[in-house]
């Protein structure tokens, strides 16, 4: 059975996009089946893919739900979905503006809200046919993110070296207890923390990446803090050209490349032990 992994900060700007984007298509390198799901209203994840729809996710959660017949559209999963053939093939289920008002959507319902994104994996059997699900999730901790996080097996937690990044872990951490002391689903692991954007030439950064290391280590466990992914000039060029780095050729690719498909490594070693 496939695996659920979620890209998620409440903080935005930490490059959760650029990060699932990424680490997709790395999984996919390596011969996975791998379907992306863009959960942000801002639908940044599907932008990359270049894929248009009249309906995405929102339409497909809504319509998974008995209780709001009433306002399903005639949107089915088949039609949806995007895939990309870059060097690999990524599928997406896209996003779109209509997510903003999930939560009011939804508000009435008798089901569990908060188990509504599970439940749409479950009867489309997605866990089934694919080896891994990224899922992007947006900046907030709203019931979009707990969707996700009741649906994920794991999450990756990309994020700068600074103070805030620093509160927001504790905060976050906070939320994945909340969600096992509901005692309907188990909490998500922890796959890894993602420093990204770092600049070592600055002793704050240092200072700052140096003491998130330390609250994760004691929190998590150790080995859970990735090594840091720089500013670099490749991930812009690779974004605005709605391409995977993998789709690059050029040696100033060559570390993007060892860096993602490093992530992919990581996540297969957490979903093989995960398995046993």
């Amino acid at each position: 059975m496939g695996k659920v992994i979620s890209f998620i900060n409440q903080k935005g700007g930490v490059g959760k996009t650029t990060m699932a984007f990424n680490t997709a298509f790395a999984l996919a390198q390596k011969g996975k089946k791998v379907l992306a799901i863009d959960l942000d209203p801002q639908a940044n994840l599907t932008l990359l893919f270049e894929a248009k729809n009249n309906y995405n996710l929102h339409h497909l959660l809504i319509n998974s739900i008995k209780e709001l017949k009433m306002i399903h559209v005639p949107a089915m999963l088949s039609e949806i979905l995007h895939y990309s053939k870059g060097n690999a093939v990524v599928d997406l289920i896209p996003g779109g503006q209509e997510l903003s008002g999930f939560d009011l959507t939804v508000a009435g319902i008798n089901a569990p809200r908060q188990l509504i994104l599970r439940k749409f994996l479950e009867i489309n059997t997605l866990k089934d046919r694919y080896d891994y699900i990224v899922i992007d999730c947006p900046p907030t901790l709203g019931l979009l993110v707990i969707n996700a996080l009741c649906a994920s097996d794991g999450v990756i937690i990309p994020f700068k070296a600074d103070d805030f990044s620093q509160k927001g872990l504790e905060h976050f951490y906070q939320v994945l207890s909340d969600i096992s002391d509901m005692g309907i689903v188990k909490s998500p692991d922890i796959v890894l923390h993602v420093p990204n954007l770092v600049d070592l030439r600055r002793k704050q950064e240092n200072d700052d990446l140096t003491k998130i290391i330390e609250i994760v280590d004691q929190e998590i466990g150790e080995g859970k803090v990735f090594s840091p992914f720089l500013n670099k000039a490749g991930l812009v060029k690779s974004l605005s050209g709605r391409k995977s780095v993998f789709d690059f050729k050029g040696q100033d690719f060559n570390e993007l490349r060892e860096k993602f498909t490093g992530i992919a490594d990581k996540i297969e070693e957490w979903a093989n032990v995960r398995q046993q």
